[in-house]
C-alpha cells in the first residue's frame, strides 16, 4: 500500500508548486481560446456553428464526469439534488456557459483577442458592483480604485482598436463581450450558495452539459444538418478548442483551487491577459503597442488589488 505514495508526483513537486503550475497553465490555456476562435473564423463560419462544434467535442468529457457524480449520489456519497437545485443548474448552465460563450464568440468577430481578454477580465469588478446593487454589500475605497484602474485600462486598449479597426464594428464587438463578462459575473454570484451543497465538480459538469445541449440545439434550429460537413481545419481547431481550451482548464482550475485556494488561483489567473497579448502577436500578427501594454498593466493592477483584498481574508 505504500508503493503508490512513493511514486506520487508530490514527492518531487510540492502540492503548492503543483497548484501554481496548474493555475498558471490553466489560465494560459483558457485565455488562448480567443486565439483558436480567431483562427477558426478564417474558415468563414458563424458563431453558432463555431460554438456548437466546440460543445459537441467537449460534451463526452463532461458527460463522463456528470455520470460519475450521479453514481456517487446514488451510492449516498453526495446529496441527491432537489427539483429546485436541478432547475437552478439548468438556468446557470444557460447563463454562465451558453449565453456567456455565445456573446463572447460573437464579439471576437470584431475585436482583437487582446481586447477580448481584457474585457472578460472585468468580471471580478462586475461581481463587486452587482453584489453592491443586488446584495447590498458596501464597496470599499480600495475596490473603487481597483475598478477605476481596470476600466481605464480597457478604455486605453479599446481606443487603440477603434483607431486601427472599423469603429462601429469594434464598439459592437466590445458590447457583446462586455455582455459575456456581465452574464458570467451573474453566474458567479448565483453559484455562491448552490456550490456549497452541490459541489464544484458536479456543478461544473452538469452546467456544462446543459450548455452543450443548448448550443447543439441552437445549431440545428439555425442550420441544416448538412452544415456539419466542414473543412478539416474546422474539426481540428474545434477539437483543440474543446479539449485544451475548455475541458482541461476547467479541471486544472478546480484542482488548483483544491491545492492552493481560490484567492491564489484567481491571482495566478492574471497571467491570462498577458499570455494572450503575446500569443496574438505571434499567431495572429496583432501588433503589441505601448497603449496595449499600459492598458493591460492597469487591468492587471486593478484585479490584483481587488483579489488581494480577498486573499487577505483567506
Amino acid at each position: 500500500m505504500n508503493r503508490p505514495a512513493r511514486y506520487w508526483p508530490t514527492t518531487v513537486v510540492s502540492p503548492r508548486i503543483l497548484g501554481f503550475i496548474l493555475a498558471t497553465l490553466g489560465a494560459v490555456l483558457f485565455a488562448a481560446k480567443a486565439i483558436v476562435v480567431k483562427l477558426t473564423y478564417r474558415y468563414n463560419i458563424d458563431a453558432v456553428t463555431l460554438i456548437a462544434f466546440r460543445m459537441l467535442f467537449a460534451m463526452p468529457f463532461f458527460a463522463a464526469v456528470a455520470w460519475r457524480e450521479s453514481r456517487r449520489a446514488a451510492r449516498g456519497e453526495l446529496p441527491v439534488l432537489t427539483r429546485r437545485e436541478r432547475a437552478q443548474l439548468c438556468l446557470l448552465g444557460l447563463l454562465g456557459y451558453y449565453l456567456s460563450s455565445f456573446l463572447d464568440f460573437l464579439g471576437l468577430r470584431y475585436v482583437t483577442a487582446s481586447l477580448e481578454r481584457l474585457i472578460l477580465f472585468l468580471s471580478p469588478t462586475l461581481v463587486v458592483l452587482l453584489s453592491a446593487w443586488w446584495l447590498k454589500r458596501p464597496v470599499s475605497s480600495r475596490q473603487w480604485v481597483a475598478m477605476l484602474a481596470s476600466y481605464l485600462g480597457v478604455v486605453l486598449v479599446f481606443a487603440q482598436d477603434l483607431r486601427h479597426g472599423a469603429g462601429s464594428h469594434v464598439a459592437l464587438g466590445a458590447f457583446f463581450i462586455f455582455g459575456s463578462a456581465l452574464s458570467y459575473a451573474v453566474y458567479l454570484i448565483c453559484t455562491g450558495e448552490l456550490v456549497k451543497r452541490v459541489g464544484a465538480t458536479r456543478l461544473v459538469a452538469y452546467a456544462m452539459l446543459v450548455s452543450c445541449l443548448a448550443c447543439i440545439l441552437q445549431f440545428f434550429l439555425v442550420h441544416p444538418p448538412a452544415t456539419l460537413v466542414q473543412p478539416a481545419g474546422v474539426y481540428g481547431y474545434s477539437l483543440i478548442h474543446a479539449t485544451l481550451n475548455t475541458v482541461l482548464p476547467v479541471f486544472m482550475l478546480m484542482w488548483a483551487v483544491a491545492l492552493v485556494g481560490a484567492p491564489t488561483a484567481s491571482l495566478l489567473g492574471m497571467v491570462g491577459p498577458v499570455s494572450v497579448l503575446f500569443l496574438a502577436a505571434w499567431l495572429l500578427d496583432e501588433p503589441i503597442t505601448v497603449w496595449q501594454l499600459a492598458g493591460t498593466a492597469l487591468v492587471l493592477f486593478g484585479v490584483f488589488v481587488l483579489m488581494g483584498r480577498g486573499a487577505g481574508k483567506g
